[in-house]
């Protein structure tokens, strides 16, 4: 089966990309690897961010490790809830987070419940904990988006772009167990290369990556110059969520809500972008009458 992945207007062709490798007999997705790189990483930069502020580290690894069990749960919990359709009759997939399923969302939302609740059994400031923590999930989420990559999904619609993305069809087609992703206008426009075929769409897993990148740079930068507990935290959720509005709109893999053609992420997405602004209009009057 063809695993080239071809972007046309960048002249970048990639020949052989996998899914992952063997170590023996048993199987290891890139997947999977890419998302353990990102949170070792996420968690090195969150120790170091809470050292800088006046955190104890081992303490603060404490809150990583439990924070990331409970992120990684949620994250395969919200993916099964709104893929149910497909998860219904086959249960069995349901541990199987190998083929991918993970929603950042999910993660997101279980780790602000369970870091709420640690800062409250250790006694420490709440907003400060999240300004520290949310740094090491966009860096997740940046090394993430990659993981998605390797495994074909989270692309967008037909796009003859600068930055489309040709994968090969009948690659695609094969993969598609968890809810057809191939629009008829992908199929109108398939490009012939070689002899094979390719459907030529949005790398949404790229825009994603890239615009939580140039979050990323922002908040580094900002971080000595916030005014108030909390507004790194308000910030990612104002500039991430306006981001994952974009883009979700993009995707053809979409998580709906139930009975409805919204896209569940995209809905979560504005009102965190509405809670998020409120929060942090608040909090900066809050801060000026100090």
């Amino acid at each position: 089966m063809d695993n080239s992945i071809i972007f046309p207007h960048l002249h970048i062709t990639l020949d052989n990309v996998g899914k992952g490798f063997y170590v023996g007999s048993f199987f290891i997705a890139f997947y999977g690897v890419i998302i353990a790189i990102g949170m070792l990483v996420g968690v090195s930069f969150i120790l170091k961010e809470a050292k800088r502020v006046g955190f104890n580290e081992d303490q603060f690894l404490d809150i990583c490790i439990i924070t990331i069990v409970v992120g990684v749960f949620g994250a395969r919990l919200y993916y099964v809830i709104f893929a149910w359709d497909y998860y219904k009759d086959n249960l069995s997939s349901i541990l199987n987070i190998r083929q991918g399923g993970l929603a950042i969302y999910g993660g997101v939302l279980a780790g602000i419940a369970c870091i709420s609740i640690l800062c409250k059994i250790k006694k420490f400031e709440l907003l400060k904990v999240y300004d520290v923590a949310i740094m090491g999930v966009i860096i997740g989420q940046i090394f993430g988006r990659w993981g998605n990559f390797f495994n074909r999904e989270c692309f967008g619609q037909y796009t003859d772009g600068p930055f489309a993305m040709l994968l090969p069809f009948s690659r695609v087609a094969a993969d598609t167990g968890r809810g057809a992703v191939i629009t008829p206008d992908m199929e109108q426009n398939l490009v012939s290369m070689n002899g094979t075929l390719y459907i030529s769409v949005h790398p949404t897993f790229l825009y994603e990556s890239l615009w939580n990148l140039a979050l990323l740079i922002f908040l580094i930068w900002y971080r000595k110059r916030k005014k108030f507990e909390g507004q790194i935290f308000f910030f990612y959720l104002i500039i991430y969520g306006a981001g994952r509005f974009w883009i979700e709109g993009l995707r053809t893999d979409q998580l709906k809500l139930w009975g409805t053609n919204l896209a569940v992420s995209q809905v979560l997405a504005a009102v965190l972008v509405v809670i998020g602004t409120g929060l942090y209009v608040y909090n900066l009057r809050k801060s000026k009458e100090k």
